[in-house]
């Protein structure tokens, strides 16, 4: 694709300080704008975690195997990659609102279909149908705030998205902890003769109706709106959203992108001479599939069992998940802060750097295992080592991988591909979460070590990965970032304009 700049290098760029008036065209409105957009990672990482404080509950109340229950809790993901396949391709039809309405109507039926699930198929066709949902937001979320977001804001925006995650995944973990110590377990009876682990599912039903609102009341994206000739509804948004910015030129490089793609016959397609599809699609897939290998959901799926199974009671194994997922929040605002001043590239390199060396630290902590009274033990300091290990790397993890991947995707591809790459991207991502999720059970049972040193592996391998096929995409408009690949040894690479 053509790269398009500005031949004067004094232009302003969108969304920065125009004119005299000295009033930031970044304001309150677009920030807001974003967090609202990325609302369905809320519900995206509360879904997906919410069966962390369940999984022993069901797995006594329907008896069954560790096989099944992982497909049990990895089937969600199953219905995610449909929704984040699906979702790309209706945003584009239909626009990132509806959506965003559709997820939150399928949020809130799984809900209230898990919570009162009456056998595990049940339990696992409505989780399906809550994966759907979540794929959904995997795909709008992201594409939608990187299309209202001014170019020096962006970075910290799009990682709006992983922060709600991670927020999502705290209030599933502290939800479920308070449910079952105030019912006295899991599997105990709670309000309406309903068993703790049932409501942790039927609460889920008041984020969903919250995000349905929300969505309501939200503007299209005008990159949306430009693409089905809708400029004066672009203009419209624009002018509301970045009041002092740049409109003509934003809506300008806009068409100007559209335009290219369109001689290029870019027009929607993602066919390309790399196995059958674009170059920079399969970067955007290897990077989703990245983010899941390492292993990162087994410790906000299965660390409430993880823990209980090395010596810790159940309370304070829920408790530790919570602490966890305090901690992952927090390093995501870390990154939120680096990721436009440092670049995507580095923080991503860093992170890797860190999983491995901790994920490596778990598997070597979990070879010193013994089994007590029939139980899975980590005797003397080996307990607080994996403890501190799994710790390094959700903060690794929540530094970079977590945030900034989806930070790349909203941002990599083209105009005209962009919902559909995102969401062919997402669905891979969901996939390699439900390969992960789904072989957990099993392979844990066989070998701790083994199954740690594996996702040590595919960590040190994502790090060759970035190294070497990764662009960076800091400083650039989103309209600059369609040409790949760029200069990969500078955090923000020089664009030259081209006449």
């Amino acid at each position: 694709m053509t790269n398009r700049t500005e031949p004067k290098k004094d232009r302003t760029p969108a969304g920065s300080p125009a004119g005299g008036d000295g009033k930031p065209a970044t304001n309150r409105k677009v920030i807001a704008l974003a967090i609202a957009g990325a609302f369905g990672g809320f519900l995206f990482g509360f879904d997906s975690s919410v069966i962390n404080g369940a999984v022993e509950a069901i797995q006594g109340q329907f008896g069954l195997t560790e096989a099944i229950t992982g497909f049990a809790v990895a089937s969600a993901l199953l219905g995610a990659a449909t929704g984040a396949f699906l979702g790309g391709r209706f945003a584009d039809k239909f626009g990132r609102i509806p959506v965003m309405l559709v997820g939150a109507i399928v949020f809130f039926a799984s809900s209230i279909g898990s919570g009162l699930a009456f056998g595990v198929v049940d339990l696992i066709v409505w989780r399906i149908v809550g994966g759907i949902g979540i794929g959904l937001a995997s795909v709008v979320a992201p594409a939608y705030i990187a299309e209202i977001s001014p170019r020096q804001m962006r970075g910290r925006l799009g990682s709006l998205q992983q922060l709600s995650i991670t927020i999502g995944i705290f209030a599933a973990l502290l939800s479920d902890a308070v449910f079952a110590s105030t019912a006295g377990g899991a599997s105990e009876m709670f309000w309406w003769g309903l068993e703790a682990w049932r409501w942790m599912f039927l609460v889920a039903a008041i984020p969903a109706v919250v995000y349905g609102v929300i969505a309501l009341l939200l503007p299209e994206s005008p990159r949306f709106l430009v693409l089905h000739d809708k400029e004066e509804k672009a203009r419209e948004v624009l002018h509301k959203v970045w009041p002092h910015g740049d409109v003509d030129r934003e809506l300008r490089d806009m068409k100007a992108s559209i335009e290219d793609d369109t001689r290029a016959k870019r027009t929607g397609s993602l066919r390309g001479p790399m196995l059958g599809l674009k170059p920079i699609v399969w970067v955007g897939i290897i990077l989703s599939v990245f983010q899941q290998f390492v292993g990162i959901n087994v410790i906000f799926y299965y660390s409430t069992t993880l823990w209980s199974a090395v010596g810790f009671e159940e309370s304070s194994s829920l408790a530790i998940s919570v602490a966890t997922s305090v901690t992952n929040i927090l390093v995501t605002l870390v990154a939120i802060a680096l990721v436009d001043r440092i670049g995507r590239r580095p923080i991503l390199l860093t992170g890797s750097i860190g999983m491995t060396a901790s994920l490596a630290t778990m598997a070597v902590a979990f070879s010193q295992s013994v089994m007590v009274d029939g139980e899975l033990a980590l005797q003397g300091a080996w307990g607080p080592i994996a403890l501190v290990a799994a710790n390094v790397f959700v903060i690794s993890f929540g530094a970079s991988w977590g945030p900034v991947v989806w930070v790349l995707l909203g941002e990599i591809f083209p105009n005209t591909i962009r919902a559909k790459a995102l969401g062919l991207a997402a669905a891979a991502q969901w996939i390699a979460n439900f390969l992960i999720t789904v072989t957990f059970p099993p392979m844990s049972a066989w070998s701790l070590p083994l199954t740690y040193g594996m996702y040590a592996l595919f960590a040190g391998l994502s790090f060759l990965f970035v190294l070497t096929k990764v662009p960076e995409t800091n400083g650039m408009s989103l309209d600059e970032a369609n040409t790949l690949l760029p200069n990969k040894n500078a955090a923000k690479p020089k664009v030259k304009p081209r006449r």
